[in-house]
């Protein structure tokens, strides 16, 4: 079993809402905190959000991640897409520990999905 798995990415119209889902093994799920970053074509990876940090910028408002404790599931609810959404979306663990200011660095996050495609179209 992967350690994290997302699925949910596909072709979307401008407007539209979308999920995302990761599911994670057991033991990456009890031990670490799951969230979401997302790679455009030509841009750097970006953080969109964290079990306890919402998105912001672009996102804020239109993104929103939630947790199934019993399905070691997190989703991330994406409303009133638009093109520059599009991109490859990756689930990511880090430490529960982390300090709130270093949640959004990728470096402190120990494990990745293989992510799932997200293309917005106008």
């Amino acid at each position: 079993q992967a350690d994290l798995l997302e699925s949910g990415g596909r072709l979307v119209q401008a407007g539209e809402s979308l999920r995302l889902t990761c599911t994670a093994s057991v033991r990456v799920y009890n031990n670490y905190s799951l969230g979401w970053f997302r790679k455009a074509p030509g841009k750097e990876l970006e953080f969109v959000a964290d079990i306890s940090t919402r998105a912001f910028g672009a996102m804020y408002g239109r993104f929103t991640i939630s947790s199934d404790n019993v399905k070691n599931t997190v989703y991330l609810q994406m409303n009133r897409l638009k093109p520059e959404d599009t991109a490859v979306y990756y689930c990511a663990a880090r430490p529960s520990g982390t300090p709130v200011s270093r949640r959004i660095l990728r470096e402190e996050y120990d494990y990745w999905g293989q992510g799932t495609q997200v293309t917005v179209s106008s």
